[in-house]
């Protein structure tokens, strides 16, 4: 299954790199262009955690963002190279957040910060600007979260 998990961890960077170019290149930086009633998109830098914590830190966060990120992919690949075939949806979610876990610090290590652009809104409430990888990861996290709920209802 690891070559499973590596196959939608690479879609994953490929499409996360690349709507963050056509991004960049096509949206002025937070500047909303309506797509629908409650989403925009919406070009920002991150240069912290997830809903910009750590943000204001000077730039120590960058490499300990980083770091932790590696640690995660590493403990990630370890579980994608244990599954068994039948463990397929298993290893879909676990390339999805391997993915957008590296989609992610590529940015990090590439600018010091993430590029978001997904603005999803109600009237003047806004949702933390995100990308493909965050939408990645939190697939992958909610497949993981179902996989181990099944698994303990079989139980």
């Amino acid at each position: 299954m690891l070559r499973f998990g590596l196959f939608v961890a690479v879609a994953v960077i490929i499409v996360d790199q690349l709507t963050k170019i056509l991004a960049e290149i096509g949206l002025v930086p937070y500047q909303p262009v309506p797509l629908l009633a409650s989403l925009n998109l919406t070009l920002s830098y991150n240069r912290g955690a997830a809903f910009s914590l750590l943000a204001d830190q000077g730039g120590w966060q960058r490499w300990l963002l980083i770091g932790v990120a590696i640690c995660v992919c590493a403990f990630l690949l370890r579980w994608l190279a244990k599954l068994r075939r039948r463990e397929r949806w298993l290893a879909l979610a676990l390339g999805l957040i391997l993915g957008g876990a590296l989609g992610n610090v590529i940015g990090r290590m590439r600018y010091g910060y993430v590029i978001d652009f997904i603005d999803i809104h109600y009237g003047q409430w806004h949702w933390p600007a995100f990308n493909v990888a965050d939408s990645a990861i939190t697939l992958g996290l909610t497949g993981l979260l179902l996989q181990l709920w099944f698994e303990n209802r079989r139980r």
